[in-house]
């Protein structure tokens, strides 16, 4: 063994024990705290007052020691993967920093292994060798001078290997990661966070971003090493809780929320879309409406055109009920001037008609109290009855539901040709799909809300594709102070009619400011070069080739297809299962066209459907539209022929879909000629 590695072994192993300690000593603490939370708990339930706040801080502290502990055990199995040499020119000193998933300290000040959120671990995934900097969030730039960049294959204490900054071998480092077999987990890319992926995930949070990422570029890693990010970093700012990640459906949701704790975030909001909408509207929803599946009108409600003209409706609306016109009083003149109403006004946009009414309401009552400084107490309590509401639309006794019925009403003329009947007759009903929710929580927004929501700072939305940018448009409405990190790929947009397409109209709807960002990954981490290639083909039909797939050179073995006959289809099957099986892959996925295939194909496979549910380790048989998000080792697709896949974009995305889900191996199963889109 040559004198450098010695020297990084013996460091190696100096952390390790360094690391030993701490679990000695946070295990001891963690006693310790378990047993005095316990004595507070039976404190608390025998009504001793002063023991509900020791018990509430008891139990942060317990849970930051038991953090803590398992940060220190995670270390023992990989201490550390890259390392920083560099002098500081800002403070003229040499530096050497180890970089970890986890921040080690000894005697808990002095830094052992930096953590990979940390500001100067920047410097590992973006510097070049030479003259450069990195920033510190809330503070200028550190400028420095990189002597040297290492990054290191460690397997708990044995160091196998090393490399200084050579790209073809951290790509070596990188294909040996992506060669490893896919866990039910939502796997970290932290050793090998790629620089395009680390300029999105060290963003600045006040700015609403956009990330385009191919099937396989790592979005919802990045989004939620994001989410680890700002909440390492900015602390001070935000608190977990402030966070909701949206998806578009449990599933998925699932996925992401097993991946959450080893990213050390925890206490994050996680919600379907369909859930989200009527969250946000609170009691304004509760049973008084039923979310249905999309209805035929659903590709016009779904446009930013239908949105807008929903919003300008509603400025009318307010208008009518706040007309810009000088209030005069007979006997004191002037009560508001049209300036003093169009500043109000103007300046209270965001406010709903109600907000507005009540704030002019007061400024008239302040003002008629001044006009009446010298006058008898029976004409001022006269005058200030008489105008205490002064504007009161809420008289009108108007609704949600019957103002979403004015304004489809007036769109008819508008659309030549459709007709919302059908939409109308069941919103009476309070019969909404996700569209008319949005729209009547636009309406809400803007006239009948009394107290604004304040409950989130971010909102992380996956798959972000597969709904319309009306949606977007909404929530940006309701949400006025949030920031959005968006992450989708237009190509797979499995509702073609109502989702997006491209993101110029999602851009309109969000973007506002010029911090705001569109971001694009191109490079796919998940497929081998034949999976990619066969995705490639079928993504030109898709979108055009609009984002093509730029893979990681990693081969793998070729796409399979098995053509037989329909009698020998389901043998085929098994044994194409049992097959990939031996070989030790963990998460295999037999992907269908349809819900209904799914339940047959479970049928002939011997799953019960309630192993369905969540992602997990072995055989899952899934429709397609419940892949979104995910990825497998394996993937048999289950006859994808042209009566699944026929010739068109909107088929296309879907098998798209299904190809793009397989990290290793990919098989095709089918009793009839392979879709025209494999050609």
């Amino acid at each position: 063994m040559d004198t450098e590695k010695l020297k990084e072994q013996k460091h190696l192993e100096d952390c390790l024990e360094i690391v030993r300690e701490n679990i000695r000593q946070y295990e001891k603490k963690e006693q310790a705290y378990k047993e005095e939370v316990k004595s507070l708990f039976q404190n608390v339930r025998k009504g001793e007052g002063d023991s509900y706040g020791a018990l509430v801080a008891g139990q942060n502290i317990l849970e930051h020691t038991q953090n803590s502990l398992r940060k220190n055990r995670a270390a023992l199995k990989k201490a550390y993967f890259g390392r920083v040499d560099y002098w500081d020119e800002t403070y003229h000193t040499a530096e050497s920093c180890y970089i970890g998933k986890n921040g080690i300290t000894r005697n808990q000040t002095d830094v052992i292994i930096v953590d990979w959120r940390a500001p100067v671990s920047s410097v590992y995934y973006e510097n070049e060798l030479g003259e450069g900097s990195y920033d510190v969030p809330g503070a200028a730039s550190v400028s420095i001078d990189l002597k040297k960049k290492r990054t290191y294959d460690i397997s708990g204490e044995e160091l196998l290997g090393f490399y200084d900054d050579d790209v073809a071998a951290n790509d070596e480092l990188l294909v040996k990661y992506l060669s490893q077999n896919k866990e039910a987990v939502l796997g970290d890319i932290i050793a090998t966070i790629q620089k395009e992926q680390n300029e999105i995930i060290r963003a600045i949070p006040f700015k609403n971003i956009i990330v385009q990422g191919v099937a396989g570029s790592g979005k919802t890693t990045v989004a939620l090493h994001r989410i680890s990010y700002l909440l390492y970093n900015y602390e001070e700012r935000y608190k977990p809780s402030e966070f909701c990640i949206v998806g578009s459906s449990d599933m998925l949701l699932n996925y992401i929320s097993s991946g959450l704790p080893e990213l050390d975030v925890n206490h994050v909001e996680q919600m379907r879309m369909d859930r989200f909408i009527p969250y946000l509207m609170g009691k304004a929803w509760k049973k008084k409406y039923k979310l249905i599946a999309d209805r035929e009108d659903a590709p016009i409600k779904s446009k930013l055109r239908f949105v807008r003209e929903l919003e300008g409706f509603l400025e009318d609306w307010r208008q009518r009920a706040l007309p810009v016109q000088e209030i005069l009083d007979d006997q004191m003149g002037v009560v508001l001037s049209c300036e003093n109403i169009a500043e109000t006004i103007r300046t209270g946009s965001r406010l709903s008609l109600m907000q507005l009414e009540k704030l002019m309401n007061t400024r008239i009552i302040s003002r008629v109290k001044f006009l009446c400084t010298e006058a008898e107490d029976s004409f001022r309590k006269e005058k200030l009855s008489a105008y205490r509401k002064h504007f009161d639309s809420g008289k009108h006794k108007w609704t949600e539901l019957q103002i979403y019925d004015e304004f489809l009403k007036s769109m008819e003329d508008k659309y030549d040709g459709i007709s919302f009947e059908e939409t109308r007759r069941e919103a009476a009903k309070g019969i909404l799909d996700i569209y008319d929710a949005a729209a009547v929580a636009l309406i809400w927004k803007r006239i009948f809300v009394k107290k604004d929501t304040d409950e989130f700072s971010q909102i992380i939305i996956d798959e972000a594709q597969d709904f319309g940018e009306m949606i977007y448009f909404v929530l940006r409405q309701i949400l006025p102070e949030c920031y959005f990190t968006v992450m989708g790929d237009v190509s797979q947009n499995i509702r073609y009619d109502t989702g997006m397409n491209d993101w110029d109209g999602l851009k309109e709807a969000l973007f506002d400011g010029e911090r705001d960002s569109f971001y694009l990954l191109a490079k796919s981490y998940r497929n081998t070069i034949e999976i990619s290639e066969c995705a490639g083909k079928v993504l030109e039909k898709a979108s055009q080739g609009s984002y093509k797939i730029q893979p990681v050179i990693r081969h793998g073995k070729p796409v399979d297809i098995c053509r037989t006959d329909s009698d020998s289809i389901e043998e085929c099957l098994r044994r194409k299962v049992r097959c990939v099986q031996d070989e030790g892959y963990e998460t295999i996925a037999v992907v269908c066209r349809t819900d209904e295939e799914a339940r047959e194909v479970r049928g002939i496979l011997g799953i019960h459907e309630e192993d369905q549910d969540s992602f997990r380790n072995g055989v899952m048989v899934l429709p397609v539209t419940l892949t979104k998000g995910l990825e497998f080792d394996a993937v048999i697709l289950w006859k994808p022929d042209e009566a699944h896949y026929g010739r068109n974009p909107r088929e296309a995305k879907l098998l798209y879909v299904a190809i793009t889900r397989a990290l290793h191996e990919l098989h095709m199963i089918l009793d009839d000629e392979p879709s025209g889109l494999l050609d």
